[in-house]
Formats: C-alpha cells, structure tokens, sequence
C-alpha cells in the first residue's frame, strides 16, 4: 500500500463535473504521484538486453524515470507534478513536487536516459505512447520560469525523442488503432501540442502532415466496436481529437459529420470489473480519455453547431463523472497513472 494514503481514501473519490482543477484536489492527485515517482518496485520493463552487462535494476537503467511501475507511467507522473506546482505555486504541495522533479531531473540521470533511449537495438523504445508524454513534460517545464534548469537537462533527451520519432513516422505505412500504448492518434495530439509550443515548425508540420495521411479518408468510425476489454484510449475520439488540432472549425465539421453521424452518441462510460487487476484498470482511464477528448472535439466545431456541441459536452460530462470517481488511489494498478489522466482532464491540457 502506498504512503499517505489515509487522508486520500477518507475522500475516496474526485470531484465531479467539470469545474476544473482546485487546489485539494491537485494535492490529492500530485500524492499519487509522490508515492510512486521514486518507488521502483514492483516494475514492468520493456528492456532489450544485447548482454549479461544490461542485466541491471530499473534505477540503473533509466535513473530518472523508474519508478511508477513502468517508464511512460513515471513521465507522465513527473509531468503531473509539474502541472500541479505550476498551477498552485504557493501550495505546500509546490514544495513537494519541485523536491521530487528536482531529484529525478538531474544532469545525470537524462544523460542516462538519452545514452539508454539510443542504445542498440531500442528503435521501438516506449515508441509512441512514452516518448509522447515525454515531450509533453518538457512542454510542460518550458512554460514555468522555476523550471528551465530542468527542461534544460531534458534537452539530450528531448532531441533524442524528436529524431526517434521523425525516423519512425514518416516510414509508417498504416495508423495504429489500438485503444492502449500503441495508439498512433493519440500520440500524434500530444506530440502536435508539443510542437506548437516548442515552435519546432518542421515537426509540427510533419506531425500535421501525417495525421492528414492517416486519417482525413476516414468515415463512419466504427463506434459500435468500442471498447476493446483493455482500452484506455478511444481509438475513434483518438482520432477526431488530432483532426481538430489540424483542421479549421468549418472544415472539422464536415469531417466529422462523415466520421461520427449526427444522432444520439453511442459509447456509455466503462466499468472495470475489477481495478486490482492492471490490465481491466485500464477502463478507469478510458472515461478519462474519452471525458477529455469529447469536451475538445465539441469545442473545436464551430458556434452553429450547437445541437452537436450540446451532445458531445454531455458525453463529456458523464464519462467525466464515471472516470474521476475511480481515481482513489486504493489500488496500485491504477495509482500509479490515473492520476495524470485525472490532472490532464481537469486542467484543459489538450485544449
């Protein structure tokens, strides 16, 4: 069981709707993050070993981020913490997060992470879904005068992921449509809002480019289909979610007439039939996704769409309520990364 868990589960649930983020909470969900930045067991790697030397513990091989059971995790629990004290600058819980970030981002340890991230044989390396929210954390760091040290740190690495990920994108034949890790929509929205706040104008336009590729044919998302027993991620949303970020409102929306007919909306808010299981917690987070990127697709159409806007904030709302509700941090499974979902969703992160 985690540190600090007594105060948390005494409110055992987040609030609902859509007010946004208020400073109990931020410090209720930076707690996840607290409990499992430097928390190195227990832990999934994706290691690719070339020898018995590559035989080493998580803290060896990826100094900065081995905690939070798995690397993407621990990425997304830095960006959290910074979000978090960026947003309540002069809550205890500041205090907190700029301990953690600062024992994690060292000079070192992304020196490691880059060395790691471009050894032999790791091409595929948290490649989309981990290196995605790596950009974001440095996004995140860019934008918060206290922490230009740190995003300066992640250059190494920042530049890594950037050249890992053009080598990558502009050989992908086909989307992954995947509701978990692989999901190349999803990383896609992400890496865009990076680029755009980088000004890095060559891979943003790459990313624009290849999301038109991908996905501007598409018609008739097969809604019916959703979700797979493991999502954390609507493939179809996924989707639409990137579009709005390259399309104007007026063409958005004749796009995504074609992709989503008008009508009641079809996907109901998930339940996981069981949050200690790992894999069947992932339904917890797909409220959360899905909460998100409903809320952002029904505010990029444009003002006369407003039955179409109505239906989605109202998706948006109920998927937004289920999802916050499971963000208790009583099981380890779902800890160590609901958090950040929770955090993305009640900031406005994607908008």
């Amino acid at each position: 069981m985690m540190r600090g868990w007594a105060i948390f589960l005494a409110m055992n649930t987040m609030p609902i709707g859509a007010a946004g983020l208020d400073s109990q909470t931020a410090e209720k969900l930076a707690q996840l993050a607290l409990d499992c930045v430097h928390r190195e067991y227990p832990n999934k790697i994706a290691h690719l070993m070339n020898s018995d030397g590559d035989a080493k513990p998580p803290r060896a091989l990826t100094p900065a981020f081995h905690g939070c059971f798995d690397w993407h995790s621990s990425v997304h629990g830095h960006w959290l913490l910074a979000r978090v004290a960026r947003t309540f600058p002069k809550d205890a819980v500041a205090v907190k997060a700029k301990v953690a970030l600062a024992k994690s981002l060292t000079v070192e340890n992304l020196r490691a992470e880059a060395a790691y991230l471009n050894g032999s044989g790791r091409t595929g390396f948290e490649r989309p879904y981990g290196l995605a929210w790596l950009l974001q954390l440095v996004a995140e760091l860019r934008t918060w005068p206290e922490a230009k040290q740190w995003a300066a740190n992640l250059a190494p690495l920042e530049d890594a992921a950037v050249k890992r990920i053009e080598g990558w994108i502009v050989k992908l034949p086909f989307p992954v449509r995947s509701g978990e890790h692989s999901n190349t929509a999803f990383a896609l929205g992400l890496m865009l809002d990076y680029a755009r706040d980088a000004g890095n104008k060559s891979f943003r336009s790459l990313l624009e480019k290849r999301a038109r590729d991908f996905y501007l044919k598409d018609a008739a998302c097969p809604f019916a289909y959703e979700p797979s027993g493991e999502d954390f991620l609507s493939p179809c949303l996924a989707e639409a979610d990137v579009m709005r970020r390259v399309m104007a409102p007026a063409e958005f929306q004749i796009w995504l007439t074609r992709f989503l007919p008008n009508g009641k909306f079809p996907l109901t808010p998930a339940v996981s039939p069981d949050p200690t299981d790992g894999k069947l917690a992932h339904l917890d987070g797909l409220n959360l996704s899905r909460a998100w990127m409903l809320k952002n697709i029904a505010a990029a159409l444009p003002s006369g769409g407003m039955p179409r806007k109505a239906e989605l904030t109202a998706a948006s709302l109920a998927h937004s309520q289920d999802g916050l509700r499971a963000v208790t941090g009583a099981h380890y499974e779902g800890g160590h990364w609901l958090g950040s979902f929770a955090v993305y969703l009640l900031t406005d992160r994607g908008r």
